[in-house]
């Protein structure tokens, strides 16, 4: 890898946002109304700030699409896909040193093993096609819904996802972290240990702890004693308060209040957090599932980021299939 390529943070200007449409019923299990309604409500949040770029598979889910998202200015792709989370099956976008795009596409393993989708181990070639990105292939098997970065060369991730042996087995943490780093261009990698309940993803971090400015990160604190995630949200914020960035910085840890516990409709626990928010050019769109803490969280990051639009826009059926909002997207990054 070319160490002059590195991810910029998510605050950077955006060339365009990724998405797909969700086109799989029995996937969504009753749930794939509500799951286009906020996938629509976010495609419309963002598109007047930079382009939305929205895959499409041929059928009935591009005619769904289209209906629903005229009047807003959507480029569509037949693109296939197996489900929305591009946040993992897309790649992660890069810059080099003179601006130009590149795209790193990691060994894809269906979240170690457990959802193996038909295509999906194609998406982030085709996108980096599409968008005209150099790719940059890595063996490193990893989703991006599992690596952030601060932009100034700090990377954050967790044990339970990048150690885990559906991924890359027989890997030391030194040596995943090395790979890590050559990747993102980053300079420190920083590590969590675990993540949430029931989180299909093995605890990937964009729903533990964002970076919102160099040097200043966000996760959760719990809602109360009867917070499922009372525990590993502790450990989460104590973790971050002990840690230093690629500048030797100490981390500013700011909280968010946790949703509790959020259900679906068969009453099993769902990996629901306000971290899973997405920042684009004009608007940052927060997830919000009808709990307690949604108004003090769009709140508390609005005040974060006082030059964008905080909206909150409900998440609770695309959090039934697995994320929200972070978890269906992908920045483009502005090239020069």
């Amino acid at each position: 890898m070319d160490s002059a390529w590195r991810q910029p943070a998510e605050w950077h200007r955006q060339e365009a946002c990724w998405l797909a449409w969700p086109s799989d019923a029995e996937e969504w299990a009753g749930e794939l109304d509500g799951a286009r309604r906020g996938v629509r409500a976010m495609a419309a949040a963002l598109a007047a700030g930079q382009r939305v770029e929205m895959l499409v598979m041929p059928g009935e889910s591009e005619e769904s699409a289209r209906r629903a998202l005229e009047g807003v200015p959507v480029r569509f792709h037949r693109i296939p896909f197996g489900d929305v989370w591009l946040r993992d099956t897309a790649p992660v976008f890069l810059l080099d040193a003179a601006g130009r795009l590149g795209a790193a596409c990691f060994r894809w393993t269906g979240w170690g093993g457990k959802y193996l989708f038909a295509h999906d181990d194609q998406v982030a070639d085709r996108i980096a096609l599409a968008a005209g990105a150099a790719p940059q292939r890595h063996a490193l098997a990893a989703e991006g819904g599992a690596l952030e970065v601060d932009g100034e060369g700090t990377a954050l991730t967790t044990r339970q996802c990048l150690l885990d042996r559906g991924r890359n087995p027989g890997m030391s943490e030194e040596e995943v972290g090395r790979a890590v780093a050559a990747a993102l261009g980053a300079g420190t990698v920083l590590w969590l240990d675990r993540g949430l309940a029931n989180d299909h993803t093995d605890g990937h971090i964009d729903t533990l702890a964002r970076f919102v400015a160099p040097g200043r990160v966000v996760c959760m604190a719990p809602a109360g004693p009867g917070d499922p995630n009372r525990e590993v949200l502790r450990e989460i914020e104590r973790d971050l308060r002990a840690m230093r960035d690629a500048r030797g910085r100490a981390l500013e840890v700011v909280t968010l209040p946790s949703p509790g516990r959020v259900e679906n409709r068969r009453g099993e626990l769902l990996a629901a957090s306000y971290c899973n928010f997405y920042i684009g050019n004009r608007a940052v769109v927060v997830p919000v599932y009808g709990a307690p803490g949604d108004r003090e969280a769009v709140d508390t990051l609005a005040r974060l980021f006082p030059d964008r639009e905080v909206i909150g826009i409900d998440a609770w059926a695309v959090v039934t299939g697995g994320g929200a909002f972070h978890c269906i997207s992908q920045q483009q990054p502005e090239a020069t």
